[in-house]
C-alpha cells in the first residue's frame, strides 16, 4: 500500500498527515517526524510519498480556524479489535469543549468498567486529531498523558473550551 504524507503547520506546532489517495487517515499527530508517525501504525507499514489526501488538510485548517466539527467527517483507518474500534467510535462522538473522563469514556464505549482498556484505547490511537482522544482527562480533572505532549493536549482544550 502506498500512502500519502503530508506536514501542516498549526499554532500547536507541525503537524503530520499519512492518509491514503481517498484522504482516509491512517496516522496523525504533532511532528514533523515520519518515523513517528509510522511507529503510531501497525504493521504492514504502507510506503509513504509526499501528497496531499483530499480534504484532509482543509479539515486541519477548519478546525484550527474554530470549526472542531471539520475533522469528524474526514474517514479514519486504524486496526484494532471490536473494543478499540468502538472506543474510537465513541471518541469521535466526544463533543469538543466537553472533555470526558477515562471512567465516562469507558462507558461510553459500552464497557463501563474497562476503564484501562479505555485508557490503552487512547495511547493506541493512531489518528490524534480526528479521533480526539485529548477530550480524555482524569477523574480529579487532570489531563493525564498525550501522545504527542501534555502541552498540545492543553493548548487543545483550551481552544475548545473557549469556543464553547
Amino acid at each position: 500500500m502506498t500512502a500519502l504524507i503530508e506536514f501542516l503547520d498549526t499554532p500547536d506546532g507541525p503537524f503530520g498527515v499519512v492518509a491514503d489517495k481517498d484522504g482516509t487517515v491512517l496516522a496523525s499527530g504533532w511532528t514533523e517526524s515520519t518515523e513517528a508517525l509510522l511507529a503510531r501504525l501497525r504493521a504492514p507499514l504502507p510506503v509513504v510519498v509526499a501528497g496531499r489526501a483530499p480534504g484532509v488538510a482543509d479539515a486541519v485548517h477548519a478546525y484550527y480556524a474554530g470549526d472542531f466539527a471539520a475533522v469528524d467527517a474526514v474517514p479514519v483507518a486504524q486496526p484494532g479489535g471490536p473494543f478499540r474500534q468502538e472506543a474510537w467510535r465513541a471518541l469521535r462522538r466526544t463533543p469538543a469543549g466537553r472533555p470526558v473522563s477515562y471512567t465516562e469514556f469507558a462507558a461510553a464505549s459500552g464497557r463501563p468498567a474497562a476503564v484501562r482498556a479505555a485508557a490503552s484505547a487512547c495511547a493506541t490511537n493512531a489518528a490524534a486529531l480526528f479521533v480526539p482522544c485529548h477530550r480524555v482527562v482524569r477523574t480529579d480533572g487532570g489531563l493525564g498523558g498525550f501522545a504527542w505532549g501534555v502541552p498540545v493536549k492543553r493548548a487543545l482544550l483550551d481552544r475548545e473550551a473557549a469556543a464553547r
